[in-house]
């Protein structure tokens, strides 16, 4: 069991392809291309931080799409284009006043393995290669991009006894809207139905447009590169 790890944790550091992705990147005509993010993912990523903890992005690519992601979510602790993962953690960690021992990671290939090594707590999805899954001391049952940050987000605020005081807030309604759908909305921002209500006094919303429906679905726009 991870739980005395798990019960230090102050900041949690998330890969971002492979992991809070499937790894995969969809190459448009015009040059441009984007990535799907996993919900399950996201609302973990909203109860970390509502819990007290920092999360972060550390990728070695950049991409437009993981900044609209990070800013939805209200993460603001992002570092793409990394070339060197370590010093960046190093970095991150002087920065916050932590130590190793106070950090998770999650990283899915072998550019992870520095900070995989440093981190207090060492985390991989299911799908992870095998030099990773064979040297991190905790591995999901989900695949990247598929839950796999929210079953180790989960894990680390059972092991502080944060979870359950969460769930209860959930159930916790006001107006008919939950605690954390108002969190959510404020870190995202109005969807464009909620926009649409707000201007007409609550009137009818606008259709959505096509890029509204892909944001909504968890697909971000193109326009990114390498």
């Amino acid at each position: 069991m991870i739980d005395a790890q798990a019960s230090r944790i102050k900041l949690i550091l998330f890969d971002v392809d492979g992991v809070l992705t499937d790894g995969k990147i969809l190459l448009h005509p015009d040059g441009t291309e984007s990535k799907q993010f996993d919900i399950k993912d996201g609302t973990g990523i909203v109860l970390a931080q509502r819990a007290g903890l920092i999360v972060g992005f550390l990728s070695a690519r950049t991409s437009p799409s993981t900044a609209q992601r990070a800013a939805q979510l209200g993460v603001t602790l992002l570092h793409q284009g990394v070339s060197s993962k370590l010093e960046t953690y190093e970095q991150i960690v002087d920065e916050l006043l932590l130590e190793d021992q106070q950090v998770a990671y999650m990283g899915d290939d072998v550019v992870d393995l520095p900070v995989l090594q440093r981190a207090g707590l060492s985390a991989a999805p299911a799908d992870a290669v095998d030099d990773v899954r064979s040297r991190v001391h905790w591995v999901s049952r989900a695949n990247g991009g598929q839950g796999a940050a929210r079953e180790l987000i989960e894990v680390i605020l059972r092991a502080q006894d944060k979870w359950d005081p969460l769930v209860e807030e959930y159930l916790t309604l006001r107006h008919g809207r939950s605690v954390l759908d108002t969190t959510e909305r404020s870190a995202r921002g109005p969807s464009e139905r909620e926009r649409a209500s707000e201007a007409s006094g609550g009137g009818a919303p606008r259709a959505m447009d096509k890029g509204s429906r892909e944001s909504a679905a968890g697909v971000w726009p193109r326009g990114s590169k390498k």
